[in-house]
């Protein structure tokens, strides 16, 4: 066949693909409106995603099996409507079966043992006549725990091959599935066991009663010719000296399914890069293709786009398909005959006349258009995404382990993610929290566990430009989670059965998602390190499947036998600690090294969340209520974080000051944690917050909370990740210039103020600022400062041209700081032997500032601009905007505000921006009010 030939095949496949795609996006309901799913479009229109027009219901309350729950006729008016992906539990939640089961403690009053027994998952749908397309398959990308599985009153697969939460399953229905015509399939979950290595939120939150029991991830039909692709694979290898070169290897496992030898063509088209590949298979061959820069010199790509994190590039992305071209009697000829095949069978006669002409409407939805036709001597074809980038990891010169991106050194800079405790990520809310993390200023998440209820969680990283630490979670190596004995080293993974389970589960996963640039390294353990030998399983996985990236063989303090030493480290705090104890720390948690998990413990939120999830007689003061609310072990109550709100602050008279008092805390302690590795770079070559986000609502380990509202520790992490930035050493006093961005950062100067609590200026001092990319400087040290009140301020600026405000960093000081008790640390926290005393805050006087604010654009995203004044003598401390729906009175979520929980000195003018979704408004009108701490707010006209 010519070129040209070749060429329009590949162009009508995508042009197939386009076409396929608006006209499923219309026939879906609410397709209107609907955000883009990158999963969806980056399949073919010959698979079909099974997410709606499931029923659920429980073996117990069934008197049949899947032989006749598989097959038409089945009434299903007391089945609970469902979709996948979902869990069992989370399909009765959204049913409304339970209430609201996040309000108080009604998730406890959940029986676990209605989910002792298995649940049927069942759904009918049509499977199109596509020509060429002989070959049907099941793909099931997540069941937890087993399965059976019946298709047309066939058993497809047994319980006692389909296992394991991460597990990919593709299974050949060929012969039972019936193209043209309406399919019924049943899928019997089986809950996992104690001792099943499955799901699991560890000390995170509550357990789920059902342990996730569901089909938590993707069921697919799949239909190609007798020739499939599977797995396509493209490792980048980046000349990181120039960024000029790239050289690309694409791979890709070709499937003959017949009886037969076969041979044809593997076409792959990238950009304006066309290549192909004459393939000749036995019956029944799995053959690996492999084309590479030393038999095509095309994949040596000059002047490559490199995808970089967002802050510190942009993160480029290519699109690459390929396609199987059938060659002789495999191809053209033998695609029109089965072309032929559905029209015969609708001229054949049938008893009852009404369901010929069923069938026969079924029939013509489903009959591909004549134009179409000439794509069925293409067996298989794929399309994927990947990302041109390099990344290494390397030891400094203490033995820390750290990354580079396209040959440079990062600070990781991140949070512990977490799914919904239903596993129920909504795509909307899902794009929010990742975008959320971009405006933070972070550049990693780390998925302790492999998340995702599918692909669009690492689709939407790629595309922001976030890096992913993806691996095996904690959650199966120690015996109170697991439910068996575990090894102090190794944890419960040790027996041959679940060693080869865990090992192909490891697999299946990196099979999945090793073209996703987000990914920066594999964690092959979480607090240990795997036994050696499924250490040393791995290691072949990664050399035979995704030999592109560094692996971890613990992201804790650990030491393999097989790889040494870890080189990163997990040895707390989980709990509360003040913001000096990062600088001060040089044994355990400090800004040194690479800290994997860690951080200041509880972040309550804002009292308009409290009200969500405690009832009004709960609200004040702490009690059981709360502690249903926060983590569990030696995390469920908020006893030390209380007990420094007490010392430090004072304790409140109600639960708004609480929470007024709580985002102070929650600011200045996340605050410092980042700073500290901040400045302490290159020494400090990573840290991730435990945690990011929660699984449900509650009181600890986040920087926003279950509703997707910000709390202060949201905030505090922005700040101290401001790309150019003035820090607070609390340990050394000094004052440290930061840039983390790319880009030089000049004419600028900064300037660095110390008020006493009556804010008389104690010192100042103005520097001119040049700051290389990616370096740091210290500018000055505050000196011992007579006369200086118990507790003060200080303010650090970085201004620009005409005197704009580029960076602003307020600090509430004690002469008299906190004091750490190291003796007495633990693998949780660091206790304090004496708490600085800030209590002469509630000494501020009450004030009123003005604000006034506007809104620009009626499209997808509004703008907002907050304009603030202190027109008083008095300091105007953590001001807090709250930018509402008015009618509700609830906030308008998720919001992206430039900054918040600041303060104002004396006379002084701050403009905030920011903007949310106009969607988010639900059609009320915006409100925006201003408060703070003994501070009040009068708007004035608006902009």
């Amino acid at each position: 066949m010519k070129k040209s030939r070749r060429l329009g095949i590949l162009n009508g496949l995508i042009f197939f693909l386009i076409t396929s795609l608006f006209l499923s996006a219309a026939a879906q309901p609410g397709g209107q409106g609907q955000p883009l799913n990158r999963s969806r479009m980056l399949m073919l229109p010959e698979t079909q995603l099974l997410l709606t027009d499931w029923f659920l219901q429980s073996s117990a309350r069934l008197k049949t099996d899947g032989a006749a729950l598989s097959r038409p006729g089945i009434m299903t008016d007391r089945w609970y409507p469902a979709r996948v992906p979902s869990t069992v539990l989370g399909t009765l939640v959204e049913n409304n079966i339970y209430g609201d089961v996040f309000f108080g403690k009604n998730l406890e009053k959940i029986k676990a043992e209605d989910f002792q027994t298995s649940w049927w998952y069942r759904t009918e749908f049509l499977l199109p006549a596509y020509p060429g397309r002989n070959r049907t398959f099941l793909e099931l990308d997540g069941v937890n725990y087993r399965a059976n599985i019946w298709l047309n009153g066939q058993k497809v697969a047994e319980a006692a091959e389909i296992y394991g939460p991460f597990r990919r399953f593709s299974l050949d229905i060929t012969n039972l599935a019936r193209a043209g015509e309406r399919n019924v399939l049943a899928i019997e979950v089986i809950p996992p066991a104690k001792g099943d290595p499955t799901i699991g939120f560890v000390d995170w939150n509550p357990a789920p009663a059902d342990n996730n029991l569901g089909l938590w991830r993707p069921v697919r039909i799949r239909q190609t010719g007798e020739v499939s692709l599977e797995i396509p694979f493209v490792q980048t290898s980046l000349n990181t000296t120039s960024l000029k070169e790239a050289r690309l290897t694409i791979s890709v496992e070709v499937k003959n399914h017949s009886e037969k030898p076969v041979s044809g063509i593997l076409e792959v088209e990238l950009e304006n890069i066309r290549l192909s590949r004459e393939v000749k298979l036995e019956p029944k061959e799995l053959q690996k293709v492999v084309l590479n820069p030393e038999t095509n010199k095309e994949l040596i790509i000059n002047n490559p786009r490199v995808w970089w994190t967002h802050d510190l590039g942009r993160p480029e992305l290519y699109l690459l398909s390929m396609a199987f071209r059938l060659k002789g009697p495999g191809g053209k000829e033998k695609a029109a005959a089965q072309q032929a095949e559905p029209e015969k069978a609708q001229k054949q006669p049938t008893r009852d006349k009404e369901q010929a002409k069923d069938k026969e409407k079924e029939q013509e939805r489903m009959r591909i258009p004549t134009p179409f036709r000439a794509l069925a001597q293409v067996s298989d074809w794929r399309v994927l995404r990947f990302g041109i980038r390099e990344i290494k990891d390397y030891l400094n010169e203490q033995g820390h382990r750290g990354y580079m991106l396209n040959g440079k050194k990062i600070l990781i800079r991140g949070g512990g993610w977490t799914d919904d405790i239903f596993l129920n990520n909504r795509l909307k809310k899902l794009r929010a929290e990742l975008m959320y993390a971009r405006h933070l200023n972070l550049n990693a998440l780390r998925l302790e566990g492999f998340w995702g209820t599918g692909e669009e969680l690492y689709h939407l990283c790629d595309e922001l430009g976030l890096l992913l630490m993806v691996g095996w979670s904690c959650h199966w190596e120690w015996e109170n989670y697991l439910g068996k004995p575990a090894d102090p080293r190794y944890g419960g993974i040790l027996t041959p059965e679940d060693m080869s389970l865990v090992a192909a589960s490891f697999r299946d996963q990196v099979r999945w998602l090793r073209n996703h640039p987000s990914i920066f390294v594999w964690a092959l353990a979480s607090d240990l390190v795997p036994k050696p030998e499924l250490e040393r399983e791995y290691h072949k996985i990664l050399a035979e499947d995704d030999p592109t990236r560094p692996f971890l063989n613990s992201t804790g303090t650990k030491v393999s036998e097989v790889s040494g030493k870890s080189g990163v480290k997990m040895n707390g705090p989980y709990d509360w600690v003040p913001p000096n104890y990062w600088f001060v720390d040089k044994k355990n948690g400090g800004a040194f090294g690479f800290n994997t998990e860690t951080g200041p413990g509880p972040q309550v939120p804002v009292l308009e969340s409290l009200k969500k999830m405690l009832p009004e007689e709960a609200l004040w003061p702490p009690n059981d209520y709360w502690d249903f609310h926060c983590s569990r072990g030696m995390f469920k109550s908020l006893d030390r974080y209380n007990e420094a709100l007490r010392e430090r602050l004072g304790w409140p008279g109600h639960v708004a000051e609480y929470c007024d008092k709580a985002q102070f805390m929650n600011y200045e302690a996340m605050r410092g944690m980042f700073e500290a590795f901040v400045a302490r770079r290159p020494l400090a070559t990573g840290i991730i917050q435990w945690m990011y986000n929660s699984a449900w609502p509650k009181l600890w380990w986040q920087l926003y909370d279950y509703y997707l509202m910000p709390t202060g520790a949201f905030y505090g992490a922005r700040k101290a990740n401001t790309p150019v930035h003035l820090i607070y050493d609390y340990e050394t006093r000094e004052i440290i210039a930061s840039n983390l961005s790319s880009v030089k950062a000049e004419k600028l100067k900064a300037l660095v103020r110390v008020f006493d609590l009556e804010l008389k200026e104690k010192f100042r001092q103005e520097f001119p600022l040049e700051l290389e990319a990616e370096s740091k400087t210290v500018l000055t040290s505050l000196p011992d400062i007579p006369d200086l009140t118990a507790v003060y301020f200080l303010d650090l600026r970085i201004l620009g041209p005409k005197q704009a405000l580029e960076d602003q960093n307020f600090y509430v000081l004690s002469r008299e700081p906190d004091v750490l008790d190291f003796e007495k640390t633990t693998w949780y926290v660091t206790p304090v032997k004496k708490y600085a005393d800030l209590k002469a805050l509630n000494n501020l006087p009450e004030i009123q500032v003005r604000y006034r604010w506007k809104v620009e654009g009626k499209d997808l995203i509004r703008h907002l601009t907050i304009e603030l004044e202190n027109p008083t003598r008095q300091l105007a401390f953590n001001l807090e905007i709250q930018v509402l729906k008015k009618l509700r009175q609830k906030s308008v979520l998720p919001i992206f505000l430039e900054d918040n929980y600041f303060s104002l000195l004396p006379g002084e003018r701050r403009t905030i921006k920011g903007y949310f979704f106009g969607e988010d408004l639900e059609g009320d009108e915006l409100e925006i009010k201003v408060r703070g701490w003994k501070v009040k707010a009068l708007e004035v006209k608006k902009l």
